[in-house]
C-alpha cells in the first residue's frame, strides 16, 4: 500500500474521531436534563454587633423588587416569622437588588436588617402607607399638627440588639410630596422619618446610604449602646427639616465616618421639648462623633438643642470636615427649655465657606405649645473647641447667653480663620457670657479673655468606643 493511501486513511480517521467527539458534546439538551447545575454561592462579611444563626431573603416572603409592588406585607410578613429565632441565635432579613416599595413596618429583637449592593428600598408616597401613631413623651404635640405623627418607614420599639446594615444598599424616602404639603401647610402630623428606634439597646446602622427622607434621616430616641458607621446621607440643601443623624436621650453612643447634605443640621443632638423634656428627664449623654463630613448651607455641621430640656452633657466631637455650611457646633437654647448643655469638647475642625464658626444663642424662640414655663432657663457650662481651621467665613463668633444666667466656661483655643471678601465688620459679637481664649484670630471679644491655656479634651474612652464588632457573613446564591 502507498503511503498516500496510508496518510489518507489516516486523515478520515481523525476527522471520524473528531465528528463522534463532538457529537457526544453535543447530545441534545433532552439528555442533560437530569443533571443539576450548581449556582455559584458566594458570602458577603460585614460587622456587627451580634451575628445572627438564620437567614432568610425577602422574595421567600413574597417581595417584589420592581419598584411598583407595595412590599410592606412582605417586610412584615418575614419579620415575624424571624421573630421565633430570636432566643435560638437571631436571624437577619436579606434584601436582594432590586427595588422594594414599601410603606411602614416594624423591627424585631436580636435581629438583622441587610441591604445588598443594589438593594433600594423606596418609601410609600401614599399617607395611608404610614399610619399615626403616639407621640413622644419628651416633646407632646406641636399645636400646628393636631394628628400627632406619622410612624417612620422603619420603626423599632422596646428591643434588644438590632442592626440596620449593608454593602452600601439604599433607603430612599421619597419624600417630594411631603415636602411640598408641609410647605403649604397641608399636613395635620408631623412627616415620617427613615428611621427611628425607641427604648432600644445595642442598635447599630451602618454601611448603607440614605436620602430624600420626608423628613428626619435617623432618630434613635430614649436609646443606649448605639453605633452609627460608614453612612452616606443625602438630602436637597433648600428642604428645611431632613436632618442627617439626630441623637435624642440616648446614652452611650458613638457616630462615626459619616458623609452628610442636608437641608436643615446634619447632626442635631437633642434631649426633648420644654415642660415635656424636663418632665421626662432623660438626657443625652456620653456621645462621641468622629470623621463627620457635612454640607448644609442653611444650618448647622452639629446642632446642640434647641430641644435639650432633658440636658446634654459629654459629647466629643474631633476631626469634623465642613463645606458651604451655615455654622459647625451650634449651640442653640430658650428661655422656657430648662435642662443644661455642659461638658462639651470639640477639636479639630476644618471649615470651609462659612456663614459663623462659633454660634451660641440663648434666643432660639420655637416651643411646642404654651405651656412652658418662661422662667425655666438652661445651665450651659464648659464648652471647649479647640484647634479650629476656618476659610472664607463671614462671621468669626456671636455668643449670646441669658441676662439673668450667663453662659459659663467657655474656651476657645488655637483657632485660625480667615475672613471672606464680604465678611462683616464687626467680627465678634458676645453678650453674656463668660470664657477664655488662647491664640485665636480674629481677636476674640472682650468677655473671652486671652489667657495661657489649652482647652480640654477627655483622653479616656467612653464605654461605646470599647465595644468591638464581631466578623458575620451573609451567603448569596
Amino acid at each position: 500500500m502507498s503511503l498516500t493511501s496510508k496518510s489518507s486513511r489516516l486523515n478520515i480517521s481523525k476527522v471520524f474521531s473528531i465528528l463522534i467527539l463532538v457529537g457526544v458534546l453535543c447530545l441534545p439538551s433532552a439528555e442533560s436534563r437530569n443533571v443539576k447545575v450548581l449556582k455559584i454561592k458566594t458570602s458577603i462579611e460585614y460587622p456587627a454587633i451580634s451575628c445572627r444563626k438564620h437567614s432568610a431573603v425577602l422574595t421567600e416572603f413574597g417581595g417584589v423588587g420592581d419598584g411598583k409592588t407595595l412590599n410592606t406585607k412582605a417586610f412584615k410578613s418575614a419579620i415575624a416569622n424571624l421573630s421565633q429565632y430570636a432566643s435560638d441565635g437571631g436571624a437577619q432579613l436579606i434584601v436582594p437588588p432590586g427595588k422594594w416599595l414599601t410603606g411602614s413596618f416594624n423591627l424585631t429583637s436580636h435581629f438583622t436588617l441587610f441591604l445588598h449592593k443594589g438593594a433600594v428600598l423606596l418609601a410609600s408616597q401614599n399617607e395611608e402607607d404610614f399610619p399615626l401613631i403616639d407621640i413622644l413623651p419628651s416633646y407632646g404635640r406641636e399645636q400646628n399638627f393636631t394628628d400627632g405623627r406619622y410612624a417612620s418607614l422603619i420603626l423599632g420599639m422596646n428591643l434588644t440588639d438590632v442592626v440596620i446594615t449593608g454593602n452600601n444598599g439604599t433607603i430612599d424616602g421619597q419624600g417630594a410630596p411631603w415636602w411640598n404639603k408641609f410647605a403649604k401647610g397641608l399636613l395635620k402630623a408631623t412627616r415620617p422619618f427613615l428611621i427611628e428606634i425607641l427604648h432600644t439597646t445595642q442598635l447599630q446602622i451602618t454601611n448603607i446610604t440614605l436620602t430624600n427622607s420626608p423628613s428626619w434621616h435617623i432618630h434613635p430616641i430614649y436609646c443606649s449602646n448605639v453605633v452609627i458607621q460608614g453612612l452616606t446621607i443625602l438630602a436637597p440643601v433648600k428642604v428645611p427639616n431632613t436632618d442627617g443623624i439626630n441623637p435624642d436621650s440616648c446614652i452611650n453612643m458613638r457616630i462615626e465616618d459619616v458623609y452628610i447634605v442636608s437641608g436643615d443640621d446634619c447632626i442635631a443632638i437633642k434631649s426633648g421639648w420644654d415642660q415635656y423634656g424636663i418632665k421626662y428627664g432623660m438626657p443625652t449623654k456620653q456621645l462621641v462623633i468622629r470623621r463627620l463630613t457635612c454640607i448644609s448651607p442653611k444650618s448647622a455641621t452639629i446642632a446642640i438643642g434647641s430641644e435639650m430640656s432633658g440636658g446634654i452633657q459629654d459629647v466629643r466631637a474631633e476631626d469634623i470636615t465642613a463645606f458651604n455650611t451655615e455654622s459647625a457646633v451650634r449651640i442653640k437654647t430658650a428661655p422656657g427649655r430648662g435642662g443644661y448643655i455642659k461638658d462639651i469638647f470639640v477639636r479639630r475642625m476644618t471649615l470651609k465657606t462659612m456663614k459663623y464658626v462659633f454660634w451660641v444663642s440663648g434666643a432660639y424662640k420655637t416651643h411646642v405649645d404654651d405651656g412652658y414655663d418662661p422662667n425655666a432657663l438652661a445651665e450651659i457650662n464648659n464648652v471647649n473647641y479647640m484647634d479650629v481651621v476656618a476659610e472664607n467665613v463671614n462671621i468669626t463668633g456671636s455668643l449670646s447667653g441669658f441676662a439673668k444666667d450667663p453662659f459659663t466656661g467657655f474656651c476657645i483655643s488655637n483657632a485660625t480663620i480667615t475672613l471672606s471678601e464680604t465678611a462683616k465688620k464687626l467680627q465678634w459679637n458676645c453678650t453674656d457670657v463668660q470664657g477664655v481664649s488662647n491664640n485665636v484670630t480674629p481677636k476674640p471679644c472682650d468677655l473671652l479673655p486671652q489667657k495661657d491655656t489649652r482647652c480640654s479634651f477627655p483622653e479616656e474612652k467612653l464605654p461605646i468606643e470599647t465595644i468591638r464588632m464581631n466578623t458575620c457573613s451573609v451567603k448569596w446564591f
